[in-house]
């Protein structure tokens, strides 16, 4: 039981903590001697995986009971990460779908949508992308180009390039954000659309990473035709729809720090029993490191009351989730000054968090853009002054401080 768990709470875990402890050894083995290596067979074993943690409750818990889900909050959600984690088995392979797509295919998807795609979606049948950044609309999500033109009989033909897009290369469809109106301002002109991944004209080009592995893909559509129902939340509604999304996203990645093995007292075993663990400098780094995480979670608690009582979090939380990656990093850095070369060998379970994480700086975007978010939308500070054509910067700024 977790000291902060009401009775209600601590029964929850505790279920949920014997189901585990009942059906762990049917887990995938990612890491370790017996560890599988094959990709093909790590995502049919983690689909397998997926599939048990939903019949066992603990996929989807958030989601209504009748599309498959707990009907529970946000907080027993959490309660189960840290029960996974607890047990050292992977969570479920699809996040991206059930932890950010399928909320809003419940919230703005039609009836039709729900029963057709929320199922297959929870047990891992059919996982899906996000199909939202392009080259040159990473940050900047509504100047997005990629083009949708309806046709005569309601379908539409779709042509674009989307990027960074994380499980491509095995999805089944893809949630993607298109411009339907290029002639209102950007934000007015956008539909959301269910893609299916074979459709004919749909490219996927992985992007390797400095890790060795290509979670990241290029996406190419090139006259992908779609039919009339595949929009999601109705046409030139594509900005709302985006926003429930993105609002998952951030608390996916905010909340996630611990699911994913960013937890103090595991870098603090890393360098348990080593020459340098008796250093004060080296407990210093790592005390601070520990303190940015635990002050991440208890800033999650603080989210998840926000949700218990119905109101959304605003972009504060984008602060968890810079904390959360710049902390694992200094993490990372330490344990490999500690370990040495040991500490990025193939197979050791550090190698891949050193090399996955700078590139998590940009997912659910840069640090540089929430951090401008923040300070203009929390702090009340002024915004970014436009660099408009034949106006200094200066003059610019100058004008931006007076009306602030």
């Amino acid at each position: 039981m977790d000291l902060n768990d009401t009775p209600q709470q601590a029964e929850y875990r505790a279920r949920i903590r014997s189901w585990l402890e009942e059906h762990k050894h049917e887990a995938p083995k990612l890491s370790g001697p017996e560890a599988l290596t094959d990709e093909q067979e790590i995502i049919a074993a983690r689909r397998l995986w997926q599939k048990r943690l939903a019949e066992g409750g603990l996929a989807g818990v958030t989601w209504p009971k009748e599309y498959g889900g707990q009907g529970l909050g946000p907080i027993e959600q959490v309660i189960a990460n840290q029960e996974i984690s607890r047990a050292g088995v992977p969570g479920i392979l699809d996040a991206i779908g059930v932890g950010m797509l399928g909320p809003t295919i419940i919230a703005h998807g039609t009836e039709e949508q729900k029963a057709r795609y929320l199922g297959p979606m929870l047990h891992a049948d059919e996982v899906w992308c996000q199909l939202f950044s392009e080259p040159a609309a990473g940050s900047d999500l509504a100047a997005i180009q990629t083009r949708a033109r309806q046709q005569e009989d309601g379908s539409w033909v779709v042509s674009g390039q989307k990027v960074w897009t994380t499980n491509a290369q095995f999805a089944s469809f893809g949630l993607m954000l298109a411009r339907t109106d290029p002639d209102v301002p950007k934000h007015n002109g956008l539909t959301m659309f269910i893609v299916p991944m074979d459709a004919p004209g749909v490219t996927v080009r992985g992007l390797r990473q400095i890790s060795g592995e290509a979670e990241f893909n290029e996406v190419f559509l090139d006259e992908v035709h779609l039919p009339p129902d595949s929009t999601v939340g109705g046409v030139g509604n594509g900005w709302r729809t985006a926003l429930t999304t993105l609002m998952f996203e951030r608390m996916t990645i905010g909340l996630g720090g611990e699911g994913m093995g960013y937890d103090p007292l595991r870098f603090a075993r890393a360098i348990k029993g080593t020459a340098a663990s008796g250093d004060h400098a080296v407990r210093e780094r790592l005390g601070r490191i520990a303190a940015e995480l635990i002050a991440v979670r208890f800033t999650g608690y603080r989210m998840l009351t926000q949700l218990q009582r119905g109101q959304i979090p605003g972009p504060e939380a984008g602060l968890a989730k810079i904390t959360t990656v710049n902390a694992a990093i200094a993490a990372g850095d330490l344990i490999a000054e500690v370990l040495g070369p040991d500490a990025i060998e193939d197979g050791s379970e550090w190698a891949y968090m050193i090399s996955f994480l700078p590139g998590l700086r940009s997912a659910g975007g840069t640090e540089e853009i929430l951090r401008n978010t923040i300070g203009e939308r929390v702090l009340g500070l002024p915004g970014e002054p436009r660099l408009d054509k034949g106006v200094p910067f200066s003059e610019l700024r100058a004008k931006e401080m007076a009306k602030a």
